[in-house]
């Protein structure tokens, strides 16, 4: 569907990107750095309504970004004898990442989608699966699905105990407003920021993840050093959520 905003923020997509490559053949210097593909960059450009988005060099978003950099930084294991669940896996240095594990499932509604080997379709709102994955990551999906209290409790269920889930959406600071497919695309998109959203979050989306049985560690780019998350453009949130190991576990 092409909307004004759609077509507003590629073009300044395109402008700052374009810009950027002017500079850096001029010669600029490339005193800033991508921990997605670990360049050296003279700068990143705007999306919507942040003028520093995306990595020119690999087109890494910011939570791309702060991703690699808590993984790299340690703050964040991958289970590399472990299994990972991957949903909307249009990352591509998370791809990297996740597919050496032992057994590693990059999944989507709709996996013709993407470019990524060995996708499978998985529906959140019937993800079935008991004590199945060590690590599920989705960054933003969960304002996507119809019912997210029915997909955070299916997450739930489909992890190991002990395992993690890693959620990323898009916030604002007032609290999550809900809606649903029955609005109008255009409707949705004026309310919720993308036609295809049915849902806003704010930080209260903590409160549906810990109702859905998880400990939560909140973890915002924020709370960074300001010359780290300057030098790479780090911003968003990480909800990471993880259910809890069975009574008696040792």
């Amino acid at each position: 569907m092409i909307t004004f905003q759609r077509v507003a923020k590629a073009a300044g997509k395109h402008l700052t990107r374009t810009m950027l490559a002017v500079r850096k053949a001029m010669g600029a210097r490339a005193n800033r750095a991508c921990p997605a593909c670990g360049q050296a960059v003279v700068g990143f450009f705007r999306y919507g309504d942040n003028a520093e988005w995306g990595c020119p060099n690999c087109g890494a978003s910011p939570r791309e970004r702060l991703m690699n950099h808590l993984i790299v930084g340690h703050v964040l294991t991958v289970p590399e004898q472990g299994a990972v669940l991957h949903m909307a896996p249009n990352e591509g240095s998370l791809v990297r990442r996740f597919s050496t594990v032992a057994d590693y499932t990059p999944a989507d509604l709709d996996p013709g989608r993407y470019h990524v080997p060995n996708m499978r379709r998985v529906d959140l709102m019937a993800l079935d699966a008991s004590d199945r994955y060590d690590l599920f990551y989705a960054s933003h999906v969960m304002e996507h699905v119809p019912d997210d209290h029915a997909v955070l409790r299916n997450i739930h269920r489909a992890l190991k105990p002990g395992g993690e889930a890693w959620l990323i959406v898009p916030l604002w600071d007032r609290p999550t407003e809900d809606g649903s497919f029955d609005m109008p695309p255009r409707e949705r998109e004026r309310r919720f920021g993308q036609w295809d959203h049915v849902r806003q979050y704010g930080p209260d989306f903590a409160d549906r993840i810990r109702a859905a049985g998880f400990d939560l560690e909140e973890i915002d780019a924020s709370a960074i050093d300001a010359d780290t998350r300057h030098y790479f453009a780090l911003d968003d949130r990480l909800f990471r959520a993880r259910k809890p190991l069975a009574t008696g576990a040792r």
